[in-house]
């Protein structure tokens, strides 16, 4: 209705009031408002701002992968700084000042965006691709009305039958939910009438690639859970380095997923820029960055096997282990963007963007249910069959190339 450009800032705005939210001390009332600014800002932004960078290069251009190289990039420093800033004020002096900080950077950033896009792209994102009538806004408001109407009913019912179980309740038909919308979004798609039987082939060719990416998003979306009680309770948090002992803080290992996508991504876009046309397809960069996923498990295998799991061991295993999963990501999250804007029809091009994100929220589902699988007991166990997951999702995706690259037609 409002065009992907407005939409960012309206987004963005959002965004900047659930951190105001969570500035103020209310306790759980301002926490749950903040909450739902921030998803709702989030669902705005994201898909659409992805959406402009599409639009930045024609779909045959080849630097395409190289420009959202750079977006990752830009995500990624944010990812870098914002726990150093904002984590470090808010443990060192209260989290509603680490919270206010949030809100200005979101302020400067929106100042930032709309000065950029007037400046440089002001006719990219200004008006929805697939603009709707008086009587399909109408319809599209009521509809959102009731959902939003019947998920807060839903929420306090779901409380009411069961308080003791109620966060493990509300999980569960999170993760329904995780895997049922997506399902919703490709049926209605499919379809559409505005959707062209070409559209529909690479419309088809994108279903292995969501897929994958369901694959991809559960192994890396775990150094936020399992990878992250692993360095608390099985890392040597007290290492000593050239004589000198260091103390190492659990929640720096979160740093090291965005730094290594800032370290490794100019070698990705020196590569592609370097190969041009001659780059490999989609396809093969998803089987490769699966299968390099797949691998930075099986690393952390190595541990348990060595040396049991009960100690403690090196802290460097999860550096290695970040290294090789996050070049598989740079040959992943930046292409699947890329892909997405590429196969996406006409008529659905944030929603397609919308449906790349949501292959993240389908492995959060999954990964809901699976992690509490794991333990000290299983722990070998459980990243051997990961990574052997991911490895054989990689394989039988180059396996498969040339049917999903001919559905591809001239994308690739």
């Amino acid at each position: 209705m409002l065009g992907a450009s407005r939409t960012i800032f309206l987004g963005g705005i959002l965004i900047t009031l659930g951190h105001i939210a969570l500035a103020t001390p209310f306790g759980l009332s301002s926490l749950f408002v903040a909450l739902f600014l921030i998803i709702l800002g989030t669902g705005m932004l994201k898909p659409n701002i992805s959406n402009m960078v599409g639009h930045l290069y024609s779909k045959d251009d080849s630097r395409r992968d190289t420009g959202f190289n750079i977006f990752v990039v830009g995500i990624n420093m944010g990812s870098l700084i914002a726990p150093l800033i904002v984590g470090t004020v808010g443990q060192g002096v209260n989290y509603h000042l680490g919270f206010s900080l949030a809100a200005i950077g979101m302020i400067f950033a929106l100042f930032a965006y709309w000065y950029g896009r007037l400046r440089h792209f002001p006719e990219i994102g200004r008006e929805p691709s697939n603009p709707m009538d008086s009587k399909a806004t109408r319809n599209f408001l009521i509809t959102l009305t009731i959902v939003v109407i019947v998920a807060i009913i839903g929420f306090f019912l779901l409380y009411q039958a069961s308080p003791a179980n109620f966060i493990n309740n509300f999980i569960n038909v999170l993760s329904i939910i995780g895997i049922v919308v997506p399902i919703i979004y490709f049926v209605m798609m499919f379809t559409s009438k505005k959707v062209e039987s070409d559209e529909r082939r690479k419309l088809t060719a994108y279903i292995p690639l969501f897929l994958s990416a369901i694959v991809f998003w559960a192994i890396e979306e775990q150094s936020s859970t399992i990878i992250a009680v692993w360095g608390e309770s099985r890392s040597n948090l007290d290492p000593t380095w050239f004589g000198i002992t260091f103390h190492i803080d659990p929640s720096w290992y979160q740093l090291l997923n965005p730094l290594f996508i800032v370290l490794l991504s100019p070698i990705f876009v020196r590569l592609w820029n370097k190969l041009g046309e001659r780059q490999p397809s989609t396809i093969v960069k998803f089987g490769l960055g699966l299968m390099l996923t797949g691998i930075s498990y099986l690393i952390m295998t190595l541990p348990g096997l060595l040396n049991g799991t009960s100690g403690r061991a090196s802290a460097l295993w999860l550096v290695l282990m970040f290294a090789v999963q996050m070049a598989g990501e740079l040959l992943v999250s930046p292409v699947g963007l890329s892909v997405s804007t590429k196969l996406a029809p006409v008529a659905f091009q944030s929603q397609m963007m919308a449906m790349w994100f949501l292959a993240d929220s389908t492995s959060q589902a999954i990964n809901a249910q699976i992690t509490p699988l794991f333990k000290a007991a299983t722990e070998v166990h459980f990243f051997a069959i990961t990574g052997i997951i991911g490895i054989i999702v990689g394989i039988i995706l180059l396996i498969v190339k040339k049917p999903i690259l001919k559905l591809m037609g001239d994308v690739r």
